[in-house]
Parts: structure tokens; sequence; C-alpha cells
């Protein structure tokens, strides 16, 4: 039998195509030496099989837990200030495995590319999505790709899986809850939205926002060390911290009232928000959450958040009370109080 470990490969030429055919997407040679020059050199799975194998020690532990995620990606533009559809794609599977507590592992990537696209922006995005994998401490493992026609797509778009491990013991859900529970975001909000809607230059907006997009992992780790009894936590993507807090109020059954003075939010943001009548609750955020701990576990959780970069700017903007069950209010600057609603459609679309 051929030992097969020795078998050499032969010499593969270099990807002479500048930007993407139909004949990408046609199974043959020219998909896979796109799949291979753009993703797999990259990426570097373990063989190039129909599925990824996976262990974890983490598995083998008694009362362990997987956790299982996906989401789609299509934001436009696909580059922008502070990262790319790539960097989102990442980011955003990573967070919300984080947030239910799970420690993320491996990650799936597919990517729809629209013919035409460039094959440079697609090695960027490739880039990207190795760099903030390594950060974040996962793999990608496996995927998939498809060419559509022009007009079709909007460059790529891209949707991710990710697969986690939930230790023994580890519970976060909004039901577990309580009132006096404080609620922490661990930085200013609205920078991710704000960002976006200034980069696409509809409006003639100048901005030096940078999208707060940022994998959020290592920080939920240091929440939970610090506050073993942290309740639970969600990531402010699409619908902003709003949304997320009307989520939860709804699950636990309380009432979760915010201050507007705790709000943390740049000038930039506000002043964008006044002039276009956005709210800023609303606003998506690519690198921010909101966790729920105890009134006594407060101050630790502070102090694991600011001892890293993705959480210098955490403050506690509310609390869980009792009160009209699933209602989310704000206390504003001049004493009185607005119910915080779901948000009804979509302030911005194509944000991530």
């Amino acid at each position: 039998m051929k030992d097969t470990a020795s078998v050499q490969k032969p010499a593969r030429k270099p990807l002479r195509d500048t930007c993407v055919t139909i004949a990408h997407g046609g199974g043959g040679k020219a998909m896979r030496d796109l799949i291979e020059s753009v993703f797999t050199d990259v990426f570097q799975p373990d063989a190039m099989e129909d599925q990824a194998r996976l262990t974890s020690e983490a598995l083998a532990t008694p009362g362990a837990r997987l956790a299982m995620t996906t989401d789609s990606f299509v934001v436009t533009p696909v580059e922008f200030p502070g990262g790319d559809i790539g960097k989102l794609a990442i980011c955003g599977t990573v967070n919300d495995l984080a947030v239910g507590g799970a420690s993320p592992l491996w990650l799936s990537a597919a990517f729809i590319i629209e013919e035409g696209t460039e094959i440079a922006l697609l090695r960027r995005i490739v880039a990207t999505m190795k760099a903030e994998a390594d950060k974040a401490g996962v793999r990608i493992v496996t995927g998939d790709t498809k060419v559509v026609g022009r007009g079709s797509a909007d460059q790529v778009f891209i949707t991710t899986t990710g697969v986690g491990v939930i230790p023994p013991g580890r519970d976060l859900r909004a039901e577990h809850i309580r009132p006096g529970d404080v609620a922490i975001v661990n930085g200013v909000l609205g920078d991710h939205g704000a960002c976006i809607l200034a980069a696409r230059g509809d409006m003639a907006l100048s901005s030096a926002l940078v999208s707060d997009c940022a994998g959020l992992g290592h920080l939920m780790q240091a929440v939970l060390a610090a506050a073993p009894n942290a309740r639970a936590a969600r990531d402010c993507t699409r619908g902003g911290l709003a949304s997320s807090l009307n989520e939860m109020a709804e699950a636990s059954g309380l009432a979760i009232e915010i201050e507007e003075e705790a709000l943390p939010l740049r000038d930039e943001v506000r002043g964008t928000c006044e002039i276009l009548g956005l709210d800023p609750l609303y606003l998506a955020n690519e690198g921010r959450l909101v966790v729920f701990v105890p009134e006594a576990e407060a101050e630790v959780t502070l102090a694991a958040m600011r001892a890293l970069p993705e959480g210098e700017g955490a403050c506690i903007v509310g609390r869980a009370r009792e009160g009209r069950p699933g209602q989310v209010t704000m206390r504003t600057l001049y004493g009185g109080a607005r119910i915080v609603d779901m948000l009804v459609g979509e302030q911005l679309p194509r944000i991530c």
C-alpha cells in the first residue's frame, strides 16, 4: 500500500485571474484553483474532504455541552473603517457563542461570490478572517464557495457557522436575571452602525468613526472568571442595545430600566443620529455586549472588562427590577421616563 503521507503534490501554478468568473463556480479546475489559492492555502484545513472531523479534550468532560450558531453577513460596503465583511463574519459568530458561555473552537465559512469580484478583494477578506480566527483561538475547518452572475449578489456574501463547548455547570440564560441585577456594557455604543452609514457616502457625511467590530470571546471568559454568578449576556448587533434589552426583559419576565446619562456614546454618533433622526439605542454594534450580574459582582465585572482592550469603556447602564414584565424604560436626562420598545423594521439595512 502506498504511504499517502509521503506523496508529493505537483507544484501548483499561481492563480493568474484577477476577477472571479462563472467558471470559478463550475466544479472544475478553475474552481479548484480559486479555492486552493485564495481559501485553503490560508485557512489550512486538515484535509480536503467533504466534512471536518472534530475532536477536543473539552468534550470529554462530563456535563460539557456543544453550542452551535450560524449567521449570514451581507454588509455594504464590504470594506469599511475598522474592518471588512470577513472580520464581521468571524467576530459575529464568535460573539454569539461567547455570550452563551461557550468557548468557541471551530467555524465553517460559505461564500457566495458575484461574478466580476476582484480576487485581490477576496484575498484581503480571507486574510482578515484568518487573523481574527487566530486572535479568537478558533479554527476555520470547512467551507464552501458558490459563484453567481453579475447583479445576483453584491461582491461577496458570507455565511458562518460556529461550534463551541460550554463547560459543565455554566448556564447563561436571560430567565436567570433577578431584580436588582445590574446591566453592564463593555464600551461606547453605535459606532458600527454610524461608521457604515458614513462609509456608504450616500449622505455626504464625513466622519472619523471606526467600527467597533471585535471578537469578545476572551472578554466574556474574563467576565465569567470574575463574576461566577453572571446571569446572562447578549451581543448588541442589529437592533442595538434596545433590542437586546427587550429580548432579555421578555425572557426574564422582569422590567429593565436604563439611565440616559449613563449611556456611553461618542459625540459623533449623537450628532449623526440627531441629523438623520435616528435613535442611537437601536444602532448596530459588532463588538459590544450587555451582561447582567448580581450587584455584588458589578465592580469585579467592571474591573475584569476594563483590563482588556475590548472592555476599556465598560460601564453600568441600568438594572433589572420588578415591574411590567418585558418592559424596558429609560430614565431621561430631565428626570422623566420613556418606553424603549423593540425596533420595528430596520433603521439601516445591510449593516452586518
